[in-house]
This record gives C-alpha cells, structure tokens and sequence, in this order.
C-alpha cells in the first residue's frame, strides 16, 4: 500500500513540475556542451599555437609550405654581388641562407614576402619565432607595394630559437638605408613582410624562420 502512494505521488509531481525538470535537464545539457565546446576550441588553439581570437598568423612554416611567393632580392639589383636563397629544411623552417659581398658597392641580402592587402587595423605588434646565427637582421614591412620606402625594425640573434615581438611603433621608415623623417608603422594596411641582412661587412649567413604572426 506504501508502495503504491509513493508512486502515485511521485507521478503526480511528474506531471505537475514536469515542464521545470525538462528545462532543467536541458540547461545541464547545453551548459556541458558549452563546456565541452570551449575546451575543444581551446585545445585546438594550443595545438596550433596560438589564440584566433587575438592573433592572426601571416606566415606559418611547414614542410609542405608553399613559398613561391618569397623571393630574393639582393644588391644585384644595384650592381652588387650578393647571393642569397630561401628554402624549407628537413623540420619544414623556412631557411634564408646566402653571402653578402660589399663588391662593387653592394652589401645586403633580403627575402620578401608580398600578399594582397591585409587590414591590420585590429593589432599593435608583430610576432616572429626565428633561429639566427649571431648576426644582426632587419625585419621590414611594407603598408602598399608602390610605396618607395619600408618600415624597419632591427634585432640580434644568439643562435637559438627566439621569439621577438616588435611593436608597430617600434618600425620606422627607411629608404636605402636612410632613415625618414615620417611616423612609425601604423596600424591599418599591411602587403609585405620580410627579412633583410646589411651590416657593412662581408659575410655569410643562415637565419630559420618558423612564424610570423600579428597580435
């Protein structure tokens, strides 16, 4: 008899407060797979390296990377001799190796990377994660192709795998090794990065790059 007044009672509250358990059993639902949902995204972004919601990569090295759209330009085109070439290794790094001569009155090596133009307006700072060989480089941008000028930022490595983060401001105008009087690298319009080696001297060269990235 017991029995049987617990169940009635029990399908009574059932059919009373059934709509409430409904909605309760769907809130712990949707609140688990939006749980769920944030750590799939967040491990996605872990494993790749980097957080979408703040950064975006302009160039990630791989061993399937396409790099037709880096090319060299060195002194030849002002009657030096310097050689240089871009290349992926065995780890799939983009490597940018070469000679710089200071023949004829040349001295620089450079890679460039051109794409169509890219609203930057949302970042502040550039992200690179390179190996050098203990000489000085130029990282250099450029905000329209047709424009005569670069922005450059100047750094040293130490022959180990460094993360750099250089600020837009920090890119200043520059024309044949000439600094301009004009402001810094602003934040609105982006359609070439790359690498240039000058220091004054004769040498050779091996600098790995892995990312660069705008956050």
């Amino acid at each position: 008899m017991k029995r049987l007044v617990v169940l009635v009672f029990g399908v009574a509250l059932l059919f009373i407060y059934g709509s409430e358990f409904e909605k309760i059993s769907e809130f712990t639902t949707s609140h688990n797979d939006n749980i769920e949902g944030r750590f799939i995204k967040l491990s996605d972004d872990n494993v790749l390296g980097y957080n979408f919601t703040s950064k975006m990569m302009i160039f990630n090295f791989e061993k399937k990377s396409n790099i037709n759209d880096w090319r060299v330009v060195d002194d030849v085109v002002m009657g030096g001799v310097s050689k240089s070439k871009i290349t992926i290794n065995e780890v799939g790094n983009g490597v940018f190796s070469g000679h710089v001569s200071l023949e004829n009155n040349g001295g620089f090596s450079s890679v460039r990377h051109q794409f169509g133009n890219m609203d930057v307006s949302n970042y502040n700072k550039f992200i690179i994660r390179i190996k050098g060989d203990g000489k000085n480089y130029q990282f250099r941008v450029k905000s329209k192709l047709n424009e005569y000028y670069s922005y450059k930022h100047e750094f040293s490595t130490n022959k180990a795998w460094q993360t750099i983060e250089i600020p837009f401001k920090e890119l200043v105008a520059t024309f044949r090794g000439r600094l301009l009087n004009m402001p810094s690298f602003g934040n609105k319009t982006l359609e070439e990065i790359g690498f240039l080696i000058s220091n004054k001297k004769e040498e050779s060269f091996h600098f790995e790059m892995d990312f660069i990235k705008l956050n």
